[in-house]
């Protein structure tokens, strides 16, 4: 989370939040105390301020989705003052929540008309309103026609994307969030306590709000300053395609309705399908972005060749998400470390990525990195069984053995210093191991395990935790 250089160039993006550098200290609480408090070890990821995409408004007010509930708010919003376009990315769970049903539709019928027409995006926490049947789906409609009739006009017509995250298998309590559309709305804001607000308004066992702000410049925009905001929510049930996660992104870039599908798949694919945190995939996860180019300037078609901006804002929120998915895994729950995991010299990106997850998800690699042991062996076993059939599969070891070549394969830790990587294997043979050099590295916060493979140039990230006591 270090901050960046000065002032953004083309391609380029500039933090707006307030970076901090980690703390030195060893001495962490992961968990959320009493009171809804944010833990001192993660309160560094929680922006102070923020600059956020022109003609946006967003809030959130507490509605007691969840009767208990009196003091976290948990009805969010997010309103344009013109309509967007957007697209947004679900989850493959076939049990799909009534949100993500509703909300795929809306979006088919936006990509089909080919021009902007969502306005708004409406998120409750506390109750997912999945498996919940056709009653689910009428609760979910219900919930869009009431933020359209708030942000409608006489002369715009509303669309509006729902999402929700919770418990699953309960109905809504409709009522209460019906009667608080109206009360949301006329809160809405611009401001940063506004966007904090909404960010925390969408959490659930997550400990600290994620939200994030930047600036950035398109090549055929000179001297125009474009803004990205994005918030997200998660910390457990988190694994591809996606996991229990909400995400909503938005930009003030003059982006082009049929871009935008293909821009947000590149991200996501490279940002929240590359975090995992315990293996599991839920019902609910949605990552939306809107952009309602009030900022000005050429719009943003979906060709490369004619539009160097396609790749330049491409660049920008690929960035960003990954970014804002890393701060997922941050919040992991019971997690104690960040973990990145690279597979690089790889025969395919796809082998590369499946190696990558299998290392990242597996119990025994983050049980070891909890216990701050430098037990190489765990990778390496991931690594070797990442590729391997499920019995009656077809037989995968033709492929293993093109990509995974023993003789040739390298693991090392590198350390988030700077400092020089510590080699474990190196062409399949084990190395001294320097174990006080190890526990130094064992000791910190964030480190990543990198794996060559030596059969290819293909490569791939993952990002993860560990295990902890608190986890289990």
């Amino acid at each position: 989370m270090a901050p960046r250089a000065a002032a953004p160039v083309f391609g380029l993006a500039k933090r707006t939040m307030a970076a901090a550098t980690p703390s030195a200290s060893l001495v962490r609480s992961y968990s959320a105390p009493v009171g809804n408090a944010i833990p001192l070890a993660k309160k560094k990821y929680v922006p102070s301020h923020g600059t956020y995409p022109q003609g946006f408004k967003v809030g959130g007010i507490v509605v007691g989705v969840k009767p208990k509930n009196t003091t976290k708010p948990d009805l969010a919003m997010i309103v344009s003052d013109v309509p967007c376009a957007a697209a947004a990315v679900f989850t493959k769970n076939r049990f799909q929540a009534a949100p993500v049903t509703f909300s795929r539709a809306l979006l088919r019928t936006a990509a089909a008309a080919d021009q902007p027409s969502i306005r708004s995006v409406l998120i409750n926490s506390g109750c997912a309103n999945a498996v919940t049947g056709k009653g689910g789906l009428e609760d979910a409609a219900a919930m869009a026609r009431a933020a359209d009739a708030v942000c409608s006009s006489s002369t715009q017509k509303s669309g509006t994307i729902v999402m929700s995250t919770g418990v699953i298998g309960q109905r809504l309590p409709i009522q209460k969030i019906l009667d608080g559309v109206p009360t949301v709305y006329a809160g809405l804001g611009s401001s940063h306590e506004h966007w904090l607000t909404a960010a925390k308004s969408i959490c659930t066992t997550d400990t600290f709000p994620k939200l994030l702000s930047r600036t950035f410049t398109l090549p055929s925009a000179a001297g125009v300053e474009y803004r990205i905001a994005g918030m997200t929510k998660g910390a457990g049930m988190i694994h591809p395609n996606m996991a229990t996660l909400l995400g909503v992104l938005a930009t003030d870039a003059p982006l082009s309705q049929a871009a935008l599908p293909s821009l947000l798949k590149h991200a996501v694919d490279r940002s929240f399908n590359s975090i995992t945190i315990d293996g599991d995939t839920s019902t609910n996860d949605t990552v939306a972005l809107l952009a309602n180019g009030t900022a000005g300037g050429p719009a943003v078609t979906n060709d490369p060749v004619s539009s160097p901006d396609y790749l330049a804002f491409q660049a920008v929120l690929t960035d960003f998400a990954a970014e804002l998915a890393q701060l997922v895994v941050r919040d992991g729950e019971g997690a104690t470390k960040f973990v990145t995991i690279r597979v690089t010299e790889a025969a395919s990106a796809v082998d590369a990525r499946r190696i990558a997850s299998t290392i990242a998800r597996s119990p025994l690699v983050k049980t070891a990195l909890y216990g701050k042991d430098a037990n190489w062996g765990r990778i390496l076993c991931a690594t070797g069984y990442a590729l391997v059939s499920e019995p009656g599969e077809a037989d995968s070891a033709t492929l293993s053995t093109a990509t995974i070549a023993p003789e040739r394969t390298n693991v090392s830790f590198v350390p988030t210093d700077g400092s020089a990587e510590l080699k474990l294997l190196v062409n399949g043979e084990p190395e001294a191991v320097d174990e006080a050099r190890a526990a130094e590295i064992l000791e910190h916060e964030d480190l990543a395990i990198l794996v060559r493979l030596g059969t290819g140039s293909a490569e791939a990230t993952y990002w993860t935790c560990d295990y902890s006591h608190e986890y289990m």
